[in-house]
């Protein structure tokens, strides 16, 4: 048998480790944080756990920049496509969900809506296209449509014009087989927004 001294030093040692470790207090605090596209997170975590950044709330005025915190609103189509693949490629729902246009949707509708987009952040994505509108027929001299202009191939001179939608080329999860889903877009207070 050990000596006491031994014995009292090898179940200290432990117990030491285990009250320093243990916490002192363990109650939840909301901690606001800011994603890497500057969205606004709630959470209870440390924010470089969940890969953000501490954000410190701050007086208007106070140095605060409007352009750090868009909230989802895309000004420029670009930042919305930009949005859209960057939230696929980190799987994360709530980024994509931000993208949304939610105005005038009931709870059921927007349950459907989320379950959509859980099912689209899941799958890897390829490439994300833009959806043009049809061009105008071809029109003969006396009215009637010379050509339906189907294939967009007349006239040859193009003129500029915003998609109207985003295809998403996508696979499964066996990474061969292809999905597609095509996104509407909105113009609504300035701002770009995706629908279904």
């Amino acid at each position: 048998m050990p000596p006491p001294e031994l014995l009292l030093r090898s179940l200290l040692l432990p117990l030491l480790l285990a009250g320093a470790l243990w916490p002192a207090h363990a109650h939840a605090q909301v901690r606001r944080c800011a994603g890497q596209t500057g969205e606004a997170i709630y959470t209870d975590r440390n924010c470089t756990d969940i890969g953000a950044v501490d954000r410190l709330m701050r007086a208007p005025g106070a140095g605060y920049a409007p352009s750090a915190y868009r909230g989802g609103c895309s000004r420029r189509l670009n930042e919305l496509v930009y949005g859209l693949s960057s939230a696929i490629d980190a799987k994360d729902v709530n980024r994509l969900a931000l993208l949304y246009d939610w105005a005038g949707m009931s709870t059921r509708q927007g349950y459907a809506v989320m379950g959509r987009l859980e099912g689209i952040v899941r799958r890897p994505l390829v490439d994300i296209l833009p959806i043009y509108p049809r061009p105008p027929p071809i029109m003969a001299e006396d009215g009637t449509v010379f050509d339906t202009n189907a294939d967009g191939y007349f006239p040859q001179t193009r003129t500029h014009q915003a998609p109207v939608g985003l295809r998403l080329e996508q696979t499964f999860g066996n990474g061969v087989t292809p999905s597609r889903t095509v996104f509407g877009l909105r113009k609504r207070l300035g701002c770009w927004w995706l629908s279904l």
